[in-house]
């Protein structure tokens, strides 16, 4: 990267279930405003912006941001799956790393339907095909809904491989509602133990209870990235910044291992950290706070070892001496995670900005991380993309 680039400014509502939420546009628009009030800019002042959403019709980013301001400006639509928000991030970075715009508006928003997610155009080819032909051969389970075959079997194939208890799962969705109860945007604050999780409706026998998935919610998110000089010249916050960023997509290995932690998208994470950790230069071990893509339990422990939290097959140990949590060697999802907040895609990587740009500024309240200074974000669209960003406190 060639310039500098700030986080001067965030915003985020409340995420809520499928019909309790307003239009996407509406809750696309009110993020917008929230992160250009923090960041004390106004719409004029941005150069281009980049809004991100999955399920929507063709410059659905306009119409949100028409609400907001029309300037005449760039306004560009994403969608790259569950990393479309921090794909469009990774745009807008972009452009200000290398001297395109000073000033950029990123919003991430989806206005989602109840139950699984499932093809919109039943009339092409599905860009999930191999996936599923791969996942046919390796798990079966075709009575269950894509999404859960996925990571199901990826949890599974982990438990084959070193051992992991299906418990663990357990542990760690317990561990985000125990920092989801100190967020208030989060959609599920209640507290839950292992053993609530475990007593949950069974979706997978031995694989997987109904509180290791994350529930489907709308919701919307936004960030306003600014260049060193402009933050300067306009006195704009300038005490985050990101300092390496990386976005992978899949390798020949994706299919042909015959793994399905790697089928979603292990190699793409670890890979994506790699060219991070060396761009930042710095490893894992310095890492204080780490908001991950937990669209399941079995993504988040998965993910701890493709980001090197902990050595492959350590995932287990790390959860049982408490070093995933406040106290530990990093804190995850200090938001509560998907698993807490839900996961409205397009959304899902700004909220993770916002989190952790509150924790490096200090005021991320009673979910707090104390010191923190550097911190990473990992978000994952599975046949998409893999979006690895490093932030730390000027």
């Amino acid at each position: 990267m060639s310039r500098k680039v700030f986080v001067t400014g965030v915003g985020m509502i409340p995420f809520a279930k499928p019909g309790a939420s307003a239009p996407y546009d509406q809750m696309g628009a009110l993020a917008a405003r929230q992160a250009l009030d923090d960041a004390g800019v106004a719409y004029d002042d941005i150069e281009q912006a980049y809004a991100g959403y999955v399920y929507g019709d063709s410059t659905s980013g306009q119409k949100a941001l028409y609400q907001v301001g029309m300037s005449g400006i760039p306004i560009v639509n994403v969608n790259n799956n569950c990393s479309t928000g921090s794909t469009a991030l990774f745009l807008a970075r972009q452009a200000i790393a290398s001297g395109a715009a000073e000033c950029v508006l990123v919003l991430g928003f989806e206005q989602m339907s109840p139950g699984a997610l499932g093809a919109v155009f039943a009339d092409r080819p599905s860009p999930f095909e191999p996936f599923d032909r791969v996942t046919d051969e390796l798990v079966g389970m075709p009575e269950l809904p894509l999404a859960l075959r996925y990571f199901g079997g990826a949890g599974l194939a982990h438990m084959k491989k070193y051992g992991t208890p299906f418990d663990a799962f357990a542990k760690i969705r317990a561990k985000a509602s125990r920092h989801a109860v100190n967020n208030p945007l989060a959609l599920l604050r209640k507290e839950v133990t292992p053993q609530d999780v475990l007593d949950a409706p069974m979706i997978w026998p031995g694989v997987m209870t109904r509180l290791m998935a994350c529930p489907p919610t709308c919701g919307a998110a936004a960030a306003v990235l600014v260049s060193e000089d402009f933050a300067k010249k306009h006195g704009l916050k300038a005490d985050v910044y990101i300092a390496a960023q990386a976005m992978t997509t899949d390798r020949a290995s994706t299919f042909e291992s015959g793994d399905m932690m790697r089928l979603v998208g292990y190699d793409m994470s670890r890979d994506a950290a790699a060219k991070v950790y060396a761009q930042a230069g710095i490893g894992p071990d310095q890492l204080d706070v780490v908001e991950l893509h937990d669209c399941f339990a079995h993504n988040e422990l998965i993910s701890y070892e493709a980001l090197g939290l902990c050595p492959e097959g350590g995932a287990d140990k790390f959860i049982n001496d408490g070093d995933n949590t406040y106290g530990g060697k990093v804190v995850t999802n200090p938001s509560g995670g998907l698993l807490s907040k839900g996961h409205p895609l397009g959304a899902t990587g700004l909220a993770q900005c916002f989190e952790l740009t509150h924790q490096l500024r200090g005021s991320a309240g009673a979910r707090q991380v104390a010191g923190a200074r550097v911190a990473l974000q990992h978000n994952l669209g599975l046949g998409g993309a893999c979006v690895v960003t490093m932030y730390r406190a000027a």
